[in-house]
């Protein structure tokens, strides 16, 4: 168990160095130009997540996010004291990343983010990208185990660009973004909305993932 929740630990802290530091380099590179930090935010994660993915999965699964921890939850792949454990080694570890970026970037470790990030549109987005990547995730387990960490990176650097939100998909890293007042931020107050957002992504995906994979039996 605690390889487990390590392994979840540190993988969640790990994304969120590369979500908010190539965020904090790429604003301070790009001169303004919010296309080429945002390009270089999807890349830098992207990379990160094949990285982590194919580094801590036959650890811990690599979940790294709450809505995957729940999806093999209610699916009847996990306990839920292992499910509990997962969680909030996410959080925390999504909380510290962003601490250590804060470090390396020579800011305020303890910030809270301004920037607005709420509407419709952005809370449709986050309703799609989780369920996207839930679909990703479950295909890949379904057809091709292997090919999981290059999916899921691929989908997320497309989805930075393809999405409004820019693609949270995440409740863990929802809550640690909303801590760090750079390009990658989210005002707290708008954090509770994105994340009942991406559960009902979640709640769409686990049903289309029952039409879709027959062969994904539930326990």
């Amino acid at each position: 168990m605690r390889r487990l929740i390590l392994a979840e630990f540190l993988g969640t802290a790990l994304l969120l160095v590369s979500v908010v530091g190539s965020g904090i380099m790429g604003e301070t590179l790009a001169n303004g130009n919010v296309a080429i930090t945002l390009l270089a935010n999807a890349i830098a994660t992207g990379c990160m997540l094949y990285c982590i993915i194919t580094l801590f999965s036959p650890v811990s699964g690599a979940h790294f996010n709450p809505i995957v921890t729940l999806a093999f939850l209610v699916r009847g792949k996990m306990a839920s004291l292992t499910a509990l454990g997962f969680v909030v080694a996410q959080v925390v570890g999504g909380i510290c990343g962003v601490w250590l970026v804060h470090i390396m970037f020579d800011q305020p470790i303890l910030q809270l983010s301004q920037t607005a990030r709420s509407g419709v549109n952005l809370w449709s987005s986050e309703i799609f990208a989780s369920f996207g990547l839930l679909l990703v995730i479950f295909g890949g387990l379904a057809h091709n185990m292997k090919a999981i960490p290059a999916m899921v990176g691929l989908y997320i650097t497309g989805a930075y660009w393809f999405t409004s939100s820019t693609s949270f998909a995440n409740p863990a890293v929802s809550i640690a973004r909303s801590l760090s007042d750079s390009f990658s931020g989210i005002l707290p107050a708008h954090v509770p909305m994105f994340i009942i957002c991406q559960l009902i992504g979640l709640a769409l995906a686990l049903c289309t993932i029952s039409l879709l994979f027959p062969k994904l039996k539930q326990n």
